[in-house]
């Protein structure tokens, strides 16, 4: 027997009330004021010429209450600007593209993998599988020292891939924003394992001469949400250092992660992680505003460390053997989704329009007070951003942020690609994300992005920033070779 025809008229309906709440509630102050300004109209052209002018000439002023009013209106103007925040700017940023001669296909990853592990075929089908689902595609890149048989995992190897990354993002930036070095008042580098002595930091002020009075800082162990950390660090200090522009640069050295051992909640990483850093300009100057990109507007920290399942989830440890790698907890997808909850709880009254606030209150209070079993509402974010960032720590990660905030393929189409082109790149993933909207030609004046990452301890930190100008698709960068082939199907499983 035929199935009936899906009804449509109640879903067109509904779509339409939804659509019609929404414009009544986020505009309820205009519909409240334009029949008042309507009504006080009329009665001013009711009361005719005569009336107007016989009322105008019954005021008398006060020369001394003039002044004092306008000295009060002056004083307090004078005080809103002062105490206002300075607006921070996003004048450019630059994202490190490796090498063809680091790309590591899956057969070689494997082959490698067979030879190191040969004692152990168990571990070595396990990192198969794991590759198979992982999202990552053949183009991914592993630095020089774990190419070799075996890896040769050394402080100075670890060094040159550091000054491989950070350096080529650091000229690429200057490059395009025609920044001189003796202009960066604020230096942010943050990388969450290596962390070496000179710090980081003090190997870019020493290789481009930096200024003697320079704020630099070193952020480590802070997981791959620290960009976001390092973000809030600059706008902060950017708002007590007026005219200043800070430069951040976010990486993670693989090299030293190279983990040569059996144990599967440590293999993981290995699957997944790869070559990747940012450097990005931010600035509080007024006048960098016409050619900035993008404006922050807020960023929002999340902290889950007071719970010990939380703090546990992602260490750096010993295996029975002494080999050290990262440790990923089985409850890691469940701990992110409560971090998640967490953090959207407190950016959505940020950033929600009023219709999306309401309903959730409601829910809220009938879920609270009244003890009614109704689902909780999610509120509609693709309401409030254009564009979604979402760390690409990995499939899970994407699909399980997909499912929570109910995006389409679209919102999280730059996450996948990200992944699948340049593997999990930790902290910077958020910045090759962005520069593959930009290389499509999406973004447009007004727009708001939203980024989202996670990062050991356990952390969920956002930030939201809004388009400042049309952008072009850019000349060069990540995928100036390779973004007429995206987005592209990546299957569930990749049989190899």
């Amino acid at each position: 027997m035929p199935q009936p025809s899906p009804e449509f008229s109640s879903s067109v309906k509904l779509k339409y009330v939804k659509l019609g709440y929404q414009y009544l509630v986020n505009h309820i102050l205009t519909f409240l004021l334009i029949p008042i300004m309507v009504g006080v109209l009329i009665e001013v052209l009711r009361l005719g010429p005569d009336e107007i002018l016989k009322l105008w000439n019954s005021l008398h002023f006060d020369l001394v209450k003039i002044l004092c009013s306008s000295f009060l209106i002056i004083f307090a103007a004078t005080v809103f600007f002062m105490s206002k925040p300075l607006s921070i700017y996003l004048v450019d940023y630059a994202c490190y593209k490796p090498p063809v001669t680091c790309r590591v296909p899956f057969a070689t990853f494997m082959e490698h993998a067979k030879i190191i592990l040969r004692s152990n075929p168990k571990s070595v089908d396990f990192q198969m599988r794991i590759l198979e689902r992982s999202g990552l595609g053949e183009e991914t890149c592993l630095p020089p020292a774990i190419h070799y048989i075996p890896p040769r995992p050394t402080m100075t190897a670890a060094r040159e891939e550091a000054q491989e990354i950070i350096f080529s993002a650091m000229d690429s930036l200057l490059n395009k924003t025609g920044l001189e070095a003796k202009d960066i008042d604020i230096l942010i580098v943050n990388c969450s394992i290596f962390s070496p002595t000179p710090s980081l930091s003090a190997m870019v002020i020493n290789n481009y001469k930096l200024r003697t009075n320079i704020k630099s800082f070193s952020l480590s162990g802070m997981g791959c949400s620290a960009g976001l950390i390092s973000i809030k660090l600059a706008r902060d200090l950017l708002q007590v250092h007026p005219n200043s522009n800070a430069v951040v640069i976010s990486t993670e050295i693989i090299t030293p992660n190279c983990y040569q051992g059996k144990e599967r909640a440590m293999l993981v990483s290995n699957c997944l992680f790869r070559m990747g850093g940012a450097a990005i300009l931010l600035t509080n100057r007024r006048w960098e505003r016409r050619r900035a990109k993008y404006r922050l507007l807020h960023v929002v920290r999340t902290h889950k460390g007071a719970d010990d399942k939380s703090y546990g989830c992602v260490t750096e440890e010993e295996d029975p053997e002494g080999k050290v790698g990262i440790s990923l907890s089985k409850d890691l997808m469940v701990i992110a989704g409560e971090a998640l909850k967490s953090n959207i709880t407190t950016t959505g009254p940020f950033v929600l329009p009023a219709s999306e606030q309401l309903l959730f209150l409601l829910t809220l209070i009938d879920f609270k007070i009244l003890n009614l079993n109704w689902k909780p509402y999610i509120p509609d974010f693709k309401q409030a951003f254009e564009h979604f960032c979402i760390h690409a720590g990995g499939r899970a990660v994407i699909d399980e942020l997909q499912e929570k905030l109910q995006l389409s393929a679209e919102h999280v189409e730059a996450s996948r690609m990200a992944l699948h082109r340049f593997g999990n790149t930790s902290s910077s993933s958020l910045w090759y994300e962005l520069s593959y909207i930009e290389a499509k030609g999406r973004t447009k004046k007004g727009d708001r992005i939203w980024q989202i990452a996670f990062g050991s301890g356990f952390k969920c930190n956002s930030a939201v920033w809004k388009c400042n100008r049309n952008i072009e698709p850019p000349r060069d960068g990540p995928w100036i070779d390779c973004i007429h082939n995206y987005p592209v199907r990546i299957p569930e499983v990749v049989k190899l």
